[in-house]
């Protein structure tokens, strides 16, 4: 296996989404996979159903941006930094499972306090599922 492209890098869930869309619409110089493609037009399709469920799709660029900006007090890596997009935590276990060495980098209980707030108040969370009709009591 050859490395073709070493300043290659990875994508969050919102940027693949947007990348996703542009080539289903065949915006931005993409091309929609035809019946030639069949493969990656399955690909496309079971991915686009996949993240359109996650709330990457609730984000944009200026939003990412923010997190970004409010995530580097902490000193993360970038992996983790993306995870923490991607999966948006909602409680202190998550993160201790995406940040490594956790207890030796964020010595504090506030410091994960404080690391969920910015994660609830910089990233839209997912519509609550809406509640089915109850039926009316006689």
């Amino acid at each position: 296996m050859e490395v073709v492209n070493d300043s290659s890098s990875m994508l969050s869930n919102y940027e693949v989404l947007s990348l996703l869309q542009d080539i289903k619409a065949g915006r931005n110089g993409q091309k929609a996979p035809n019946r030639f493609l069949n493969q990656l037009a399955t690909i496309t399709y079971s991915t686009l159903k996949y993240l359109e469920t996650t709330p990457c799709k609730l984000q944009s660029a200026d939003v990412i941006a923010a997190y970004m900006k409010g995530l580097e007090p902490f000193n993360l890596k970038k992996a983790e930094k993306l995870q923490l997009l991607n999966h948006r935590p909602k409680r202190e276990v998550e993160i201790q499972l995406i940040v490594e060495e956790i207890e030796e980098r964020l010595t504090t209980e506030e410091q994960i306090e404080q690391l969920l707030e910015l994660t609830e108040k910089c990233l839209p969370e997912e519509p609550s599922e809406v509640p089915s009709e109850q039926p009316e009591a006689s």
